[in-house]
């Protein structure tokens, strides 16, 4: 048995979702820590993007984006275009610079990463394959069911859109997806502080 904490789960769709105050999508807040509207280090959101418009500013934050469901966007980074769609590897960027966002063919879902204080990464899952990360704060997010293991042999059970959060060893971790309906099948993430 693991001595560790046992990872946060969070099913995407019991999160309520929250409307945008420009009125251009809604958000599903995933993960809130530690959980202060002011002070939080780490954010981890799952939004839908109705219509063309620019991100929201986000100074001293740094964002990862990836897209998980539609046709995808173009994002303006210093004036230059930016196509990222399902087949895209998540896209990192200043927050406190926000870019343009237009949508390709109608509206698209994106997993949002979000980190104040450290260095995030999020990260496509190799289904069946070890997972390494030197980070404390890290975790899964499914797009398909499976069986999340961590290094002690720790095993749970995972429906598609779920969120594991862990503050665990540093040891491995491994994803085996039930199918191959979705690809990717799930995105790793992780959250490291800066040292003091």
């Amino acid at each position: 048995m693991s001595s560790d904490p046992e990872p946060r789960l969070v099913y995407a769709p019991d999160q309520p979702p929250q409307p945008w105050r420009n009125g251009g999508g809604q958000t599903r807040e995933l993960l809130l820590w530690p959980p202060d509207p002011q002070a939080w280090r780490v954010r981890i959101t799952l939004a839908q993007i109705d219509r063309s418009g620019p991100f929201s500013a986000f100074p001293g934050v740094e964002r990862w984006f990836t897209v998980v469901e539609g046709a995808g966007v173009i994002l303006s980074i210093d004036a230059q275009p930016v196509k990222l769609d399902c087949s895209s590897a998540p896209f990192s960027f200043d927050g406190g610079d926000p870019p343009g966002c237009t949508l390709i063919d109608g509206p698209t879902s994106d997993l949002n990463l979000m980190c104040r204080g450290g260095r995030g990464s999020l990260q496509v899952v190799h289904p069946g394959l070890d997972w390494h990360s030197p980070a404390h704060q890290r975790g899964l997010f499914s797009r398909v069911a499976g069986v999340w293991q961590d290094a002690s042999g720790r095993r749970i059970e995972l429906r598609a859109d779920t969120l594991l959060w862990s503050a665990s060893d540093t040891g491995p971790m491994i994803f085996n997806a039930r199918s191959s309906a979705k690809d990717p099948a799930g995105y790793w993430l992780s959250y490291q502080p800066e040292q003091a």
